[in-house]
């Protein structure tokens, strides 16, 4: 099933295309993939029913994914 594309416009930037370095990139840990925000360097707050529909948006886009750690040290 989709989602309706109103409720992934506030998604938009994240596959959108970037200029610096990219904030946001696809992390796969294994289980899942998640939307990660390296600027805040946690995974980004994406709702769980809009999370394969924005991944796939983000994939098609060409962003970056990483099955590795792709944030900073913590503390």
């Amino acid at each position: 099933m989709s989602t309706p594309a109103g409720t992934l416009q506030r998604y938009a930037h994240l596959w959108e295309e970037q200029v610096t370095p990219p904030r946001w990139v696809i992390w796969n840990t294994g289980d899942e993939a998640l939307v990660f925000d390296r600027f805040l360097n946690l995974p980004a707050p994406v709702d769980d029913p809009d999370l394969d529909d924005v991944v796939r948006r983000m994939r098609a886009a060409g962003v970056q994914e990483t099955g590795e750690y792709p944030g900073r040290p913590c503390g």
